[in-house]
């Protein structure tokens, strides 16, 4: 059974009149539509909040990196002119490693939820190494994951990134090549051929 409720036009007359009918359904159907428009409203209104409290956070570490470009030499941050969600960085091979000497450019894409989020972050130059698939740089790292914390900076990603080139976990590889090369215990196969890709993807270019 479906009701009706009528609603009579100040201009109608009772002899006339012209009244509005908005069935039980309809009116169900427009709070409906009330409710939806409200929630996306409000969506719009938290993402507005979170896009303003990541670009503070990010200026905040911007003008952090440029202090500490003199006390951190290994690594370099730049964030991109036109976009503040976009940085690059180059980090220094660590030394006694295969890939000392190397300079390694990484690519960061920061969500408009950070620092409640992690960045993702993938090499952009080429690297033998088990937690770094070789085709798209993509990195196997738990604090870029599921042991994220707003605690970390951008800064203090590259040296965990630096840190896990220097201590790689072969058990759980994303180039199956160099982690099975660690796994039998080929620990010369492995930085020989990290070596090779380091002289030729990531030595600076001389003259």
């Amino acid at each position: 059974m479906t009701l009706s409720l009528v609603l009579r036009s100040p201009l109608s007359s009772s002899d006339n009149p012209h009244p509005l009918i908005f069935s039980s359904t309809q009116l169900l159907k427009r709070d409906s539509v009330n409710l939806l428009l409200e929630e996306i409203y409000l969506g719009h209104q938290r993402l507005l909040i979170n896009m303003q409290a990541s670009r503070a956070r990010l200026l905040k570490e911007y003008k952090e990196v440029q202090r500490e470009k003199v006390a951190d030499p290994d690594i370099q941050l730049v964030c991109d002119d036109s976009n503040i969600f976009k940085w690059t960085a180059l980090v220094k091979g660590p030394s006694e490693t295969p890939f000392e000497g190397g300079v390694f450019q990484l690519a960061f894409s920061v969500p408009e939820q950070y620092p409640l989020q992690p960045p993702q972050v993938r090499f952009l130059t080429k690297i033998f190494h088990p937690n770094v698939h070789f085709k798209t740089g993509e990195i196997c790292l738990d604090i870029l994951k599921n042991a994220w914390s707003p605690a970390w900076t951008l800064q203090s990603v590259c040296r965990a990134i630096i840190a896990l080139m220097a201590h790689p976990e072969p058990d759980s590889p994303l180039n199956c090549d160099s982690g099975n090369l660690l796994r039998s215990g080929d620990v010369r196969g492995y930085q020989s051929m990290a070596r090779m890709y380091t002289r030729l993807a990531a030595s600076p270019k001389k003259g």
